[in-house]
């Protein structure tokens, strides 16, 4: 009972998460879109997370491999990359999947440290680092 709950919450939390953050990108120009994931992270963890990656915290939780939940984190993971790529190929990047990995890093960088207070405003450290990396690929 307790592997399915915890599975089917952080499920509903990352519908919640996807659902919010595309709809925030969304409102901005393609070209800006991969931006603008940062912003809505600045966002998401001021209001919902400011403990971390609530992702990140129950894999460190669960260490068995096998736990349903973990299959549903890295899901997650994966889906982050794949909409970063996405949003890499709208801004007209050369390279959109090593762009896709740095900005994943950061995204997730960010969150992490948030939560641990250990540098002031990790997003925005993040936004501005994702930032040069994109104006680096369009170069």
């Amino acid at each position: 009972m307790e592997v399915t709950l915890v599975a089917a919450y952080l499920r509903e939390r990352d519908e919640r998460w996807r659902a919010w953050l595309t709809a925030e990108v969304e409102k901005s120009p393609p070209a800006d879109r991969a931006l603008a994931t940062f912003d809505a992270l600045a966002e998401w963890v001021r209001r919902e997370n400011p403990r971390g990656c609530g992702f990140v915290n129950a894999a460190a939780e669960l260490p068995d491999a096998g736990h349903p939940a973990r299959q549903v984190i890295a899901d997650q993971k994966h889906w982050l990359r794949g909409y970063l790529r996405e949003l890499c190929e709208q801004a007209g990047v050369a390279a959109p999947d090593e762009l896709a990995d740095e900005l994943l890093l950061l995204h997730e960088g960010a969150t992490v440290l948030n939560g641990l207070s250990v540098v002031i405003d990790p997003v925005g450290i993040a936004r501005r680092l994702a930032r040069r990396a994109l104006e680096r690929a369009r170069t």
